[in-house]
């Protein structure tokens, strides 16, 4: 079933509410405003976190620690048990976005260690863990770090 597809319940939907209509309908004069101050007058109200003129609290609180979120290198993460959905032993990005395991996207892959192999894969990922490292080793196959193809490139 699809979200479009499913039939409205009588009495679910309701008129939208007209404002300034008119005192016959309800909400006309003030719209519901009440009378003056701040919140009835055009564009009025407070932003978020304003304590009345008082020290807001997200400002009396510490800033604290170092963010380098503009040179984050983020990973995309692959577990050596799920290689197994992999057809062939040739284990590459691209073939990682054909199973179905990552994006395709611009960040890299890191290879971790959780699980089982049965045959020899040969890996070419931007990192492997040392216990993904040992378990593809163990099973015959090799692995192969590639360096992120974002930084060569920014280089030349």
């Amino acid at each position: 079933m699809n979200l479009d597809k499913i039939p409205t319940i009588k009495g679910a939907t309701h008129p939208t509410k007209r404002l300034g209509r008119g005192e016959g309908s309800g909400h006309g004069k003030t719209s519901g405003k009440g009378h003056k101050g701040q919140k009835a007058r055009s564009g009025g109200g407070i932003r978020i976190g304003f304590e009345g003129g008082q020290m807001p609290l997200y400002r009396k609180l510490p800033r604290r620690g170092f963010n380098n979120f503009n040179f984050k290198i983020s990973f995309q993460l692959v577990n050596v048990g799920q290689l197994e959905k992999l057809e062939g032993t040739e284990v590459t990005r691209e073939s990682l976005v054909a199973a179905g395991l990552i994006r395709d996207n611009s960040q890299g892959v890191k290879l971790l260690g959780d699980g089982e192999l049965s045959k020899a894969y040969t890996v070419t990922v931007d990192k492997v863990s040392g216990s993904a490292k040992s378990k593809i080793e163990a099973a015959g196959g090799k692995v192969v770090e590639a360096a992120p193809a974002t930084d060569a490139s920014e280089e030349a």
